[in-house]
């Protein structure tokens, strides 16, 4: 690992773990891992999708489901509140291309606004995590045979 931010600049960290934590509490815990992993895999963080893809499989979600998530749009194995977080996660995670007016529509059908409040503060807390992850060279834990 190049730095170690919890260390260096912990109130910053502490910052952007309390609200990692309240988004934790307001939405449905497989739902925010599937969008987590989702925009760890957008964004090349290692660390991440080894942790949000282990997360999903201590929730139960079958093993079928985590590696489809990188697929999704091709797969039926993820509800409609599912598809519309992912397809959100997706656009947000690159935002340079904007938010597609159908993709928003679709969400805001799906969640109500304090849901859908909750679910852009979640993708874009992961996608900071992703960054710190990506830019300090996080890995996750070796495997255990």
């Amino acid at each position: 690992m190049r730095l170690a931010i919890s260390h260096h600049a912990p109130e910053g960290y502490k910052a952007v773990a309390a609200l990692d934590g309240y988004v934790s509490r307001n939405l449905d815990p497989i739902l925010l891992d599937v969008v987590k992993l989702r925009a760890s895999q957008l964004n090349g963080c290692a660390f991440c999708v080894d942790i949000h893809a282990t997360d999903l499989e201590k929730h139960g979600v079958p093993t079928r489901k985590i590696f489809a998530v990188n697929v999704w749009q091709e797969t039926n194995f993820f509800t409609e509140e599912e598809r519309a977080a992912l397809a959100l996660t997706e656009q947000i995670t690159h935002v340079f291309d904007g938010i597609d007016g159908d993709v928003w529509r679709e969400a805001s059908e799906v969640f109500n606004e304090r849901e859908l409040s909750d679910l852009v503060l979640a993708i874009g807390t992961i996608n900071l995590w992703n960054r710190i992850g990506v830019s300090t060279h996080l890995a996750p834990p070796p495997l255990e045979y």
